[in-house]
């Protein structure tokens, strides 16, 4: 998906990075490793094993990341989860009778649930996979991150559908609602901003980016791949009026790459950088402001540390 594409365009930018790939399977993360060496020999490419649905697991990388590095420059926060998505044909249908279609396809706004469930760690798995295990990881390479000679950056993979009304401060998990990935990316969104205030001086800058609608494993499981096949025309039109369709992770990883060759004090901190891909197939990037209330995100991040200090007297023993 996105996540590869990322590395092969981060190496044709600059083929002196070491690039580290986090992944939640060993096996398909040296395949991922394989095919990154085999576009770039040269490249200095490691892996380490995550899964970000974990807290143990999360720690465990870690410590094992301290361990290896003196510092990073960049996190590409890019992991993310959306089980048993289901398409409500109802709600498309009123959509096309009350000019909303184009809306409803660009954002998914009322057209897409999901089911979820608890995990391991007793958390709603897309909230801990999508957001929690991110905001665990930072945390635990702040020392890595923050009082570098050169600022460091976190760039988070938002989406076009996370939206205010499916997130609430009273059910942050979204342990009762039926939009759970919509939640998971608008509290990214919400994420991102308080970093921004807490660790800016500290020389760490927080971004958030959506990369479209990219054709990947998440969304071919929203529909049976044969229904794609027939649709996929239909998509490559819609992209003259939706230009969030950038359907390929290479075009779905743009402003990726666009802010990794920005410097950070010049962006601001309340703006969405969306991958867009014209009709004609030109890429580019597109600033939107992030539609949150910054009282509403301060709040949120005092329950993420409180929920960050339960998790971590649970899992002591994994603590330098």
């Amino acid at each position: 998906g996105v996540g590869l594409a990322l590395c092969r365009r981060l190496l044709d930018e600059d083929g002196r990075l070491h690039l580290c790939l986090a992944c939640r399977n060993a096996q398909r993360s040296e395949a991922a490793r394989d095919s990154v060496l085999a576009a770039h020999p040269a490249a200095q490419v490691s892996t380490v094993e995550v899964d970000l649905g974990s807290v143990a697991s999360v720690l465990r990388a870690a410590r094992e990341l301290r361990r290896r590095f003196q510092r990073l420059d960049f996190i590409f926060l890019n992991a993310g989860i959306m089980p048993n998505p289901h398409v409500n044909f109802k709600a498309l249908w009123q959509g096309l009778l009350t000019g909303r279609v184009l809306h409803m396809l660009t954002t998914a706004e009322g057209i897409m649930t999901q089911t979820d469930r608890l995990n391991g760690d007793g958390l709603q798995e897309v909230f801990a996979t999508n957001l929690f295990g991110h905001f665990i990881l930072v945390r635990q390479l702040e020392s890595l991150l923050c009082g570098n000679e050169k600022p460091s950056r976190l760039i988070w993979t938002s989406s076009s559908n996370a939206r205010e009304s499916a997130f609430s401060l009273s059910d942050y998990q979204h342990a009762k609602g039926q939009e759970s990935y919509s939640s998971s990316k608008y509290a990214t969104d919400l994420t991102s901003v308080v970093l921004n205030r807490k660790l800016n001086e500290r020389g760490l800058y927080s971004s958030v980016v959506c990369p479209g609608l990219v054709m990947s494993n998440m969304t071919y499981r929203i529909l049976p791949v044969f229904i794609w096949k027939l649709l996929m025309p239909i998509m490559w039109l819609i992209r003259f009026f939706a230009k969030t369709y950038t359907l390929t992770p290479y075009n779905g990883a743009e402003a990726h790459v666009w802010l990794f060759k920005q410097k950070p004090e010049t962006l601001d901190a309340l703006v969405k950088y969306h991958s867009c891909t014209s009709g004609l197939g030109k890429n580019y990037v597109e600033p939107r402001k992030i539609d949150v209330d910054e009282e509403t995100a301060e709040k949120f991040y005092e329950k993420l540390l409180e929920l960050e200090k339960q998790a971590l007297e649970r899992y002591d023993d994994l603590l330098d």
